[in-house]
């Protein structure tokens, strides 16, 4: 049950407003997450052996034909990088894409938690929409990082290899 009651055209007005702020809010709070939150090789940021090394998402959706497509947030908040093309290889660099991989899923994990708010001025049904909603625009985007990450990896390992190895 509803505890604020507006008529259709507010309640409509409201989700869209709560959403853009909330979305926003979120974005912007991530730029600022403390470095400890966000080290590519522990807690859930680590791959899984079930992701077999981020092909699973290949494999179930089929990342590789989409991601490309998916709007990129981060530029309305961060500085110079992007994380639309790898840009430079450099040691620094690829850890840097590392890190905003593991960023950038954080900040779309929180943005779904806050769908259950409007259960408190929309009906029942409509919370359930702003619920399936929240899946659908922020998980393409976690998928999208877990997918990335272990190829980042693999790239600092590749890169790491040739330009530590010893001239012959």
């Amino acid at each position: 049950m509803r505890l604020i009651t507006l008529p259709t055209v507010w309640t409509v007005l409201l989700d869209a407003l709560a959403w853009g702020i909330i979305q926003t809010l979120i974005s912007w709070m991530a730029m600022h997450f403390p470095e400890r939150w966000i080290h590519p090789n522990r807690g859930f940021y680590q791959t899984f052996k079930f992701e077999e090394d981020g092909r699973i998402y290949q494999n179930l959706f089929r990342v590789k034909n989409w991601k490309g497509r998916l709007p990129y947030g981060g530029s309305l908040f961060q500085d110079e990088f992007t994380m639309r093309t790898l840009g430079a290889v450099s040691e620094a660099h690829i850890h840097r894409w590392l890190k905003e991989t593991c960023r950038s899923e954080l900040s779309h994990w929180l943005a779904i938690l806050p769908a259950g708010l409007f259960f408190l001025w929309n009906e029942w049904w409509v919370g359930m929409i702003m619920i399936v909603y929240a899946l659908a625009f922020n998980l393409p985007l976690i998928i999208t990082q877990r997918f990335n990450r272990p190829r980042l990896r693999k790239m600092l390992a590749i890169f790491l290899r040739r330009t530590r190895q010893p001239n012959a």
